[in-house]
């Protein structure tokens, strides 16, 4: 068994890792604007093995609303064009055999409302899974007190501790999402 700062580090970080999901969650998520994080982890099948697209190419964005995906292999044209299809991302790939462009269109106003719909529900999941690390953290330091490994002074700084950690994560989680609706809802 750990000992109480054990316990409260194990908890911050994993409640950092929370947070640093949902951020990795969010930029996956398309707004008005050209992102290569929008196909940057678009599995291809690249000579029958399941590959990122970051790996396989550069992806750039030349204009705001423009993605072009430089092949590091010309044969792997194809099957990046099919695994953007079939990503199901609300955009079409054209190929001209050197590069793909993907022109990102604009967001309709309903389309918009969705986007901020699904992200409210990423942020919620994130909320959830802080205050399971909260209630995990706050148990072990039960029970350390139980066994006589930690006082009652001790439990209760460390249960503070934790409630003021698990509040300033979801605070942050409150932030994220705030700024990725206003950048959703931009026009």
């Amino acid at each position: 068994m750990e000992s109480i700062d054990e316990v409260l580090l194990e908890a911050d970080d994993k409640m950092n890792k929370c947070l640093h999901f949902l951020q990795q969650e969010f930029t996956g998520v398309r707004t008005g604007k050209a992102s290569p994080a929008l196909v940057e982890n678009v599995m291809v099948s690249y000579y029958g093995t399941p590959t990122r697209l970051r790996d396989l190419a550069g992806i750039s964005t030349p204009e705001p609303r423009l993605l072009v995906i430089n092949s590091y292999d010309p044969t792997a044209l194809g099957a990046i064009e099919k695994a953007i299809l079939a990503a199901n991302l609300g955009v079409t790939p054209m190929n001209d055999g050197r590069v793909i462009r993907i022109v990102i269109p604009e967001l309709s106003e309903e389309r918009r409302r969705e986007l901020a719909k699904v992200i409210k529900r990423m942020a919620e999941e994130a909320r959830v899974a802080v205050r399971n690390v909260r209630r995990e953290a706050n148990e072990q330091i039960k029970a350390l007190q139980k066994e006589g490994r930690a006082t009652e002074d001790e439990r209760d700084q460390a249960l503070d501790r934790i409630q003021k950690e698990t509040d300033a994560c979801i605070a942050k989680v409150d932030t994220l999402l705030a700024a990725k609706e206003k950048e959703i809802m931009a026009v």
